[in-house]
């Protein structure tokens, strides 16, 4: 996992298993044509994707959309969570959300429109 304090402008090699939740995030983001799109990989491996909910009567974040998702499909941890956004950082309860099922040392990838890391923090 490579981290990243601030903009990468592309030089930073990614494990690849950090790049694929990048992508579906991406993905899920262009496809549903939506502010933010998340995936989060738990324990074994599996991923969960996810757009924002912007209901009415809910509105949820993209990722924590996704971590309910891993919870409702009965993922006992998470081993990172990847956003991409416009936002210049992932909010306080996002990462609260990736705490609470992985635990404070799990890496949030922030990922601009383009794929492209912009910055990784821990869950704290």
């Amino acid at each position: 996992m490579t981290q990243s304090n601030g903009a990468v402008g592309g030089a930073a090699e990614l494990d690849p298993e950090d790049r694929k939740i990048i992508t579906l995030a991406r993905s899920a983001r262009a496809r549903n044509g939506v502010p933010e799109g998340a995936a989060v990989r738990d324990e074994t491996g599996r991923t969960y994707v996810a757009g924002t909910v912007g209901l009415a009567s809910l509105k949820l974040s993209a990722l924590r959309t996704a971590v309910a998702m891993a919870v409702a499909s009965g993922a006992q941890s998470l081993e990172a969570a990847a956003v991409v956004s416009a936002a210049e950082a992932v909010s306080a309860e996002d990462l609260a959300a990736v705490r609470d099922l992985g635990g404070a040392g799990t890496p949030v990838l922030l990922a601009g429109a383009d794929g492209a890391l912009r910055e990784t923090v821990p869950a704290e």
